[in-house]
């Protein structure tokens, strides 16, 4: 019989208590320690020997500290010589570095790949991954699950309920196949908002693809960063006629003045996104957002892997 075994880093303690109530598996201590000068250590509490083991670890903020955290309990777990080694990334941090986009600048996306396998993963879970070629990163096993099922539910019983005239909506051409999802499962129509990034982390909406006007609508993304995009396609949306605007996100990173824009904005009615990525202090004070746990698909993925069943038909 084999035997599984949680490891949870210090980024998102929350999803792995609940992941490991939910499996009845108790939370390994990997003893993370910060020395003065910034180091990380890190021991293993317990035996691993032989043990299918699962680490829990987002890559968010600080991201360059919790990539390095999840790189060292990787090493460890191989060095204590761990069967197999599944790191579960909920956030995978610099997906968004996936090629280059100028003269001499890095494929940063493919660089914590290589260093995630040297350090020792056998396996990767992530969730909503924003580009969907970084899995060909990897010469390990990987699994992009989603969150659609826990953000449809929530449109279904508390979104759509409230409208006779409701629409999804891409918010640029990259998101398009997500959204065709959504409105497939929702049966309803999409739009498409036309943009433009000026520059990093700036981008300019300028036309929206469909009829939106007297409508309520959805916008769905895999991910909130600063809120500028967001808080333009609302604008865009209402000087078009739309109705309620909502917004949907599998991470709600929040960084720089996303919180101050999103409470400003006249437009929004309120935002959902997942517990991929713990919400900072100001977000939780933040009435417009709204939180939904994930930990009941990562705890199916994690027990179809550990028993070697089929993990995509959690998404048929």
């Amino acid at each position: 019989m084999g035997r599984i075994v949680l490891v949870s880093g210090s980024s998102n303690p929350e999803l792995s208590k609940k992941v490991s109530n939910i499996l009845d598996v108790p939370l390994v201590d990997p003893k993370l320690i910060k020395f003065a000068n910034g180091e990380i250590y890190c021991e293993i509490a317990e035996t691993v020997r032989g043990a299918d083991v699962f680490v829990i670890q987002s890559t968010c903020h600080p991201a360059n500290d919790n990539l390095m955290e999840l790189l060292i309990m990787l090493d460890a777990l191989k060095r204590a010589s761990a069967k197999s080694i599944t790191a579960v990334m909920p956030h995978y941090g610099y997906s968004r570095q996936d090629r280059k986009v100028r003269p001499r600048s890095p494929i940063s996306a493919k660089l914590v790949a290589d260093l995630v396998t040297t350090a020792g993963a056998t396996r990767v879970i992530t969730m909503d991954l924003h580009a969907g070629q970084i899995q060909g990163f990897f010469n390990i096993p990987f699994d992009n699950i989603y969150s659609s099922p826990v953000i449809l539910n929530h449109i279904k019983n508390k979104i759509a309920p409230k409208s006779k005239n409701f629409m999804c909506v891409s918010p640029d051409s990259g998101g398009v196949e997500r959204v065709r999802h959504y409105a497939k499962k929702l049966s309803c129509d999409l739009a498409l908002i036309d943009k433009r990034r000026t520059e990093v982390n700036v981008a300019k909406a300028f036309n929206v693809v469909g009829d939106v006007e007297g409508k309520d609508l959805v916008i769905i993304d895999d991910m909130i960063d600063t809120a500028g995009t967001l808080c333009e396609s609302a604008r865009v949306l209402k000087e078009k006629g739309a109705g309620k605007i909502y917004a949907c996100a599998t991470h709600g990173i929040f960084s720089g003045p996303a919180i101050e824009r999103i409470e400003s904005s006249v437009d929004l009615e309120a935002i959902v996104v997942t517990d991929t990525i713990p919400l900072s202090e100001s977000a939780k004070k933040c009435s417009k957002i709204q939180v939904l746990t994930t930990c009941d698909i990562f705890s199916k993925a994690i027990h179809r892997t550990f028993n070697n069943d089929s993990v995509s038909s959690l998404f048929v």
